[in-house]
Protein backbone atom coordinates (compact mmCIF):
# COMPACT_ATOMS: atom_id res chain seq x y z
CA UNK A 1 0.00 0.00 0.00
CA UNK A 2 1.55 3.20 -0.67
CA UNK A 3 0.75 6.64 0.67
CA UNK A 4 0.07 9.49 -1.94
CA UNK A 5 1.30 13.17 -0.71
CA UNK A 6 -0.95 15.84 -1.57
CA UNK A 7 0.47 19.49 -2.24
CA UNK A 8 -1.65 22.59 -1.75
CA UNK A 9 -2.58 24.03 -4.55
CA UNK A 10 -0.61 27.46 -3.53
CA UNK A 11 2.62 25.50 -3.47
CA UNK A 12 2.34 23.12 -6.41
CA UNK A 13 5.68 22.52 -7.99
CA UNK A 14 4.31 23.15 -11.20
CA UNK A 15 3.39 26.98 -10.40
CA UNK A 16 6.08 29.64 -10.71
CA UNK A 17 7.45 31.44 -7.88
CA UNK A 18 5.56 34.67 -8.42
CA UNK A 19 2.03 32.28 -9.11
CA UNK A 20 2.20 30.92 -5.63
CA UNK A 21 3.06 34.06 -4.01
CA UNK A 22 -0.37 35.53 -5.51
CA UNK A 23 -2.68 34.30 -3.03
CA UNK A 24 -6.47 35.68 -3.76
CA UNK A 25 -8.74 36.01 -1.15
CA UNK A 26 -10.26 33.00 -1.66
CA UNK A 27 -7.58 31.06 -1.24
CA UNK A 28 -7.04 33.40 1.76
CA UNK A 29 -10.00 32.81 3.52
CA UNK A 30 -10.25 28.71 2.77
CA UNK A 31 -6.72 29.36 4.87
CA UNK A 32 -8.19 30.90 7.38
CA UNK A 33 -11.25 28.75 7.69
CA UNK A 34 -8.82 25.98 8.24
CA UNK A 35 -7.54 27.51 10.68
CA UNK A 36 -10.24 28.50 12.91
CA UNK A 37 -11.46 24.91 12.25
CA UNK A 38 -8.02 23.48 13.67
CA UNK A 39 -8.29 25.64 16.77
CA UNK A 40 -11.79 24.74 17.51
CA UNK A 41 -11.33 21.26 16.88
CA UNK A 42 -9.72 20.25 20.16
CA UNK A 43 -11.53 22.57 22.02
CA UNK A 44 -14.77 20.56 21.59
CA UNK A 45 -13.31 16.96 20.81
CA UNK A 46 -11.37 17.54 24.46
CA UNK A 47 -14.70 18.00 26.27
CA UNK A 48 -16.00 15.23 24.99
CA UNK A 49 -12.97 12.77 25.90
CA UNK A 50 -11.96 14.78 29.53
CA UNK A 51 -15.90 13.87 30.90
CA UNK A 52 -14.06 15.10 33.79
CA UNK A 53 -13.52 18.41 33.13
CA UNK A 54 -17.19 19.18 32.31
CA UNK A 55 -17.77 17.61 36.04
CA UNK A 56 -15.40 19.95 37.78
CA UNK A 57 -16.48 23.03 35.53
CA UNK A 58 -20.16 23.12 36.32
CA UNK A 59 -20.40 21.38 39.31
CA UNK A 60 -18.08 23.83 41.53
CA UNK A 61 -19.32 26.92 40.42
CA UNK A 62 -22.64 25.57 40.32
CA UNK A 63 -22.13 25.42 44.51
CA UNK A 64 -21.23 29.29 44.52
CA UNK A 65 -24.51 30.10 42.91
CA UNK A 66 -25.90 27.75 45.29
CA UNK A 67 -24.97 29.82 48.10
CA UNK A 68 -26.65 32.96 47.03
CA UNK A 69 -29.86 31.35 46.34
CA UNK A 70 -30.19 30.30 49.87
CA UNK A 71 -28.79 33.88 51.39
CA UNK A 72 -31.42 35.48 48.85
CA UNK A 73 -33.98 33.33 50.48
CA UNK A 74 -32.70 33.62 53.80
CA UNK A 75 -32.98 37.22 53.66
CA UNK A 76 -36.43 37.16 52.02
CA UNK A 77 -35.58 38.66 49.04
CA UNK A 78 -38.33 39.26 45.86
CA UNK A 79 -38.13 35.84 43.69
CA UNK A 80 -36.47 37.59 40.88
CA UNK A 81 -33.37 37.23 42.62
CA UNK A 82 -32.82 33.88 42.89
CA UNK A 83 -33.29 34.22 39.41
CA UNK A 84 -30.42 36.45 39.05
CA UNK A 85 -27.84 34.46 40.75
CA UNK A 86 -29.08 31.79 38.71
CA UNK A 87 -27.86 33.79 35.45
CA UNK A 88 -25.44 35.11 37.13
CA UNK A 89 -24.14 31.42 37.80
CA UNK A 90 -24.79 30.53 33.71
CA UNK A 91 -22.68 33.90 32.61
CA UNK A 92 -19.45 32.80 34.56
CA UNK A 93 -18.84 30.52 32.20
CA UNK A 94 -18.41 32.27 29.59
CA UNK A 95 -16.37 34.79 31.59
CA UNK A 96 -14.46 32.32 32.69
CA UNK A 97 -13.56 30.74 29.41
CA UNK A 98 -12.57 34.24 28.16
CA UNK A 99 -10.21 35.06 30.93
CA UNK A 100 -8.44 31.21 31.53
CA UNK A 101 -8.66 29.70 27.82
CA UNK A 102 -8.86 32.96 25.60
CA UNK A 103 -6.29 35.57 27.13
CA UNK A 104 -3.73 33.16 28.61
CA UNK A 105 -3.99 31.03 25.63
CA UNK A 106 -1.30 32.65 23.65
CA UNK A 107 1.07 32.95 26.63
CA UNK A 108 0.55 29.60 27.53
CA UNK A 109 1.98 28.38 24.24
CA UNK A 110 4.85 31.07 24.20
CA UNK A 111 5.85 29.32 27.10
CA UNK A 112 5.50 25.62 25.71
CA UNK A 113 7.77 26.76 22.89
CA UNK A 114 4.81 26.52 19.65
CA UNK A 115 4.17 30.31 19.43
CA UNK A 116 6.34 30.00 16.36
CA UNK A 117 4.15 28.07 14.48
CA UNK A 118 1.45 30.26 14.81
CA UNK A 119 3.61 33.41 13.42
CA UNK A 120 5.26 31.13 10.58
CA UNK A 121 2.45 29.83 9.24
CA UNK A 122 0.53 31.58 6.39
CA UNK A 123 -2.56 32.39 8.45
CA UNK A 124 -3.85 35.39 10.40
CA UNK A 125 -3.03 35.24 13.96
CA UNK A 126 -6.79 36.65 13.42
CA UNK A 127 -8.45 33.57 12.69
CA UNK A 128 -6.46 31.39 15.03
CA UNK A 129 -8.06 33.08 17.93
CA UNK A 130 -11.61 33.29 16.02
CA UNK A 131 -11.22 29.45 16.51
CA UNK A 132 -10.33 29.20 19.77
CA UNK A 133 -13.48 31.33 20.57
CA UNK A 134 -15.71 29.30 18.99
CA UNK A 135 -14.39 25.97 20.47
CA UNK A 136 -14.39 27.77 23.97
CA UNK A 137 -18.04 28.81 23.15
CA UNK A 138 -18.97 25.54 22.40
CA UNK A 139 -18.00 24.05 25.86
CA UNK A 140 -18.96 27.71 27.93
CA UNK A 141 -22.19 27.40 25.81
CA UNK A 142 -22.87 23.83 27.44
CA UNK A 143 -21.99 24.82 31.11
CA UNK A 144 -23.98 27.38 31.14
CA UNK A 145 -26.96 25.59 29.89
CA UNK A 146 -26.51 23.16 32.36
CA UNK A 147 -26.06 25.86 35.45
CA UNK A 148 -28.77 27.60 34.12
CA UNK A 149 -31.36 24.57 33.72
CA UNK A 150 -31.14 23.20 36.65
CA UNK A 151 -31.05 26.04 38.70
CA UNK A 152 -34.42 27.31 37.34
CA UNK A 153 -35.53 23.42 37.82
CA UNK A 154 -34.37 23.08 41.58
CA UNK A 155 -35.14 26.97 42.52
CA UNK A 156 -38.57 27.13 40.91
CA UNK A 157 -37.22 30.14 38.72
CA UNK A 158 -40.08 31.80 36.97
CA UNK A 159 -38.66 33.96 33.65
CA UNK A 160 -41.17 36.42 32.30
CA UNK A 161 -40.06 37.06 29.04
CA UNK A 162 -41.78 39.91 26.56
CA UNK A 163 -38.75 40.32 23.99
CA UNK A 164 -37.61 37.32 22.80
CA UNK A 165 -35.87 38.74 19.74
CA UNK A 166 -34.26 41.50 21.80
CA UNK A 167 -32.86 39.10 24.57
CA UNK A 168 -31.78 36.33 21.70
CA UNK A 169 -29.19 39.54 20.07
CA UNK A 170 -28.24 40.84 23.72
CA UNK A 171 -26.91 37.49 24.74
CA UNK A 172 -24.98 37.28 21.05
CA UNK A 173 -24.08 40.92 21.17
CA UNK A 174 -22.59 39.69 24.64
CA UNK A 175 -20.58 37.31 23.28
CA UNK A 176 -19.48 39.10 20.90
CA UNK A 177 -18.17 41.84 23.14
CA UNK A 178 -16.80 39.20 25.79
CA UNK A 179 -14.91 36.96 23.13
CA UNK A 180 -13.05 40.12 21.44
CA UNK A 181 -12.50 41.61 24.62
CA UNK A 182 -10.59 38.20 25.36
CA UNK A 183 -8.77 38.67 21.77
CA UNK A 184 -7.24 41.85 23.56
CA UNK A 185 -6.47 40.53 26.11
CA UNK A 186 -4.55 37.99 24.50
CA UNK A 187 -2.25 40.00 22.66
CA UNK A 188 -1.88 41.91 26.27
CA UNK A 189 -0.60 38.84 27.84
CA UNK A 190 1.81 37.66 25.24
CA UNK A 191 3.26 41.23 25.25
CA UNK A 192 3.48 41.92 29.10
CA UNK A 193 3.78 37.90 30.23
CA UNK A 194 3.26 37.46 34.10
CA UNK A 195 2.57 40.66 34.39
CA UNK A 196 -0.53 40.96 32.88
CA UNK A 197 -1.44 37.06 34.41
CA UNK A 198 -1.18 38.55 38.01
CA UNK A 199 -3.73 41.59 37.31
CA UNK A 200 -5.94 39.44 36.13
CA UNK A 201 -5.57 36.71 39.21
CA UNK A 202 -5.83 39.99 41.17
CA UNK A 203 -9.18 41.31 39.51
CA UNK A 204 -11.15 38.38 39.02
CA UNK A 205 -13.17 38.23 41.78
CA UNK A 206 -13.24 42.52 41.92
CA UNK A 207 -14.99 42.39 38.38
CA UNK A 208 -17.35 39.73 39.19
CA UNK A 209 -18.47 42.14 42.38
CA UNK A 210 -18.49 45.21 39.76
CA UNK A 211 -20.39 43.75 37.18
CA UNK A 212 -22.98 42.57 39.54
CA UNK A 213 -22.84 38.74 39.08
CA UNK A 214 -25.05 38.07 42.16
CA UNK A 215 -27.28 40.96 42.75
CA UNK A 216 -28.33 43.96 39.93
CA UNK A 217 -25.55 46.40 38.85
CA UNK A 218 -27.34 49.32 39.62
CA UNK A 219 -27.66 48.93 43.34
CA UNK A 220 -23.48 50.04 43.17
CA UNK A 221 -24.33 53.37 41.87
CA UNK A 222 -21.94 55.51 40.03
CA UNK A 223 -19.91 52.26 40.32
CA UNK A 224 -22.39 50.29 38.57
CA UNK A 225 -22.61 52.76 36.00
CA UNK A 226 -19.21 53.31 35.28
CA UNK A 227 -19.45 48.89 35.31
CA UNK A 228 -21.61 48.75 32.69
CA UNK A 229 -20.06 51.75 30.13
CA UNK A 230 -16.59 49.71 30.41
CA UNK A 231 -17.20 46.26 31.75
CA UNK A 232 -18.92 43.47 28.68
CA UNK A 233 -20.49 41.29 31.56
CA UNK A 234 -21.73 43.93 33.40
CA UNK A 235 -24.01 45.47 30.94
CA UNK A 236 -24.54 42.18 29.17
CA UNK A 237 -26.13 40.44 32.31
CA UNK A 238 -27.80 43.58 33.32
CA UNK A 239 -29.62 43.66 29.72
CA UNK A 240 -30.55 40.54 30.21
CA UNK A 241 -32.34 40.28 33.48
CA UNK A 242 -33.97 43.02 32.76
CA UNK A 243 -35.07 41.36 29.34
CA UNK A 244 -35.86 38.16 31.10
CA UNK A 245 -37.76 39.38 34.37
CA UNK A 246 -39.67 42.22 32.56
CA UNK A 247 -41.43 44.11 34.95
CA UNK A 248 -39.28 43.62 37.88
CA UNK A 249 -38.38 46.48 40.23
CA UNK A 250 -35.18 45.71 41.21
CA UNK A 251 -33.56 47.18 38.04
CA UNK A 252 -32.72 50.80 39.46
CA UNK A 253 -30.12 53.08 38.33
CA UNK A 254 -29.22 51.02 35.14
CA UNK A 255 -30.07 52.15 31.35
CA UNK A 256 -33.06 50.61 29.50
CA UNK A 257 -32.11 47.17 27.14
CA UNK A 258 -31.93 48.94 23.89
CA UNK A 259 -29.65 51.32 25.23
CA UNK A 260 -27.19 48.74 26.65
CA UNK A 261 -27.58 46.83 23.28
CA UNK A 262 -26.58 50.23 21.76
CA UNK A 263 -23.53 49.77 24.58
CA UNK A 264 -22.60 46.23 23.48
CA UNK A 265 -22.59 46.94 20.03
CA UNK A 266 -20.07 49.95 20.55
CA UNK A 267 -18.35 47.53 22.68
CA UNK A 268 -17.87 44.65 19.57
CA UNK A 269 -17.19 47.28 17.44
CA UNK A 270 -14.12 48.64 19.41
CA UNK A 271 -12.94 45.96 20.80
CA UNK A 272 -12.45 43.76 17.30
CA UNK A 273 -10.58 47.25 15.93
CA UNK A 274 -8.52 47.07 18.64
CA UNK A 275 -7.72 43.50 18.63
CA UNK A 276 -7.03 43.52 15.12
CA UNK A 277 -4.50 46.37 15.22
CA UNK A 278 -2.29 44.87 18.39
CA UNK A 279 -2.04 41.28 16.60
CA UNK A 280 -1.34 43.20 13.30
CA UNK A 281 1.36 44.81 15.74
CA UNK A 282 1.96 41.74 17.32
CA UNK A 283 2.96 40.07 14.05
CA UNK A 284 5.12 42.48 12.94
CA UNK A 285 7.28 42.58 16.50
CA UNK A 286 7.93 38.69 15.35
CA UNK A 287 8.74 38.41 12.49
CA UNK A 288 10.79 41.21 12.14
CA UNK A 289 12.33 41.33 15.54
CA UNK A 290 11.59 37.69 16.80
CA UNK A 291 11.26 38.46 20.42
CA UNK A 292 8.12 37.32 20.98
CA UNK A 293 8.85 33.89 20.41
CA UNK A 294 11.22 33.48 22.85
CA UNK A 295 10.88 31.07 25.98
CA UNK A 296 10.31 32.99 29.52
CA UNK A 297 10.42 36.21 28.35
Amino acid sequence: MTATLRIPEPFHPTSSPMEAARWTRRRKLATDLRAVTGRAYPRVIGLIREPSWLLFEILLPFLTTSAFVFVYRALQAPPEYVGFAVLGGAMTAFWLNVIWMMAAQLYWEKDQGNLDIYFTAPVSLMSVLFGMAIGGLFSSCLRAAVVLGVGTVLYDVVFTVEQWGLLIGVFLLTLGALYGLGMVLASLFLLFGREAWHLTQAMQEPVYFVSGLNFPVGRLGMLGFLAIALIPLAVGLDAIRQLAFAGSAAHVGTPSPEVEALILVAMVVVSLALARAMIHRLEWLARSEGRLTVRGG
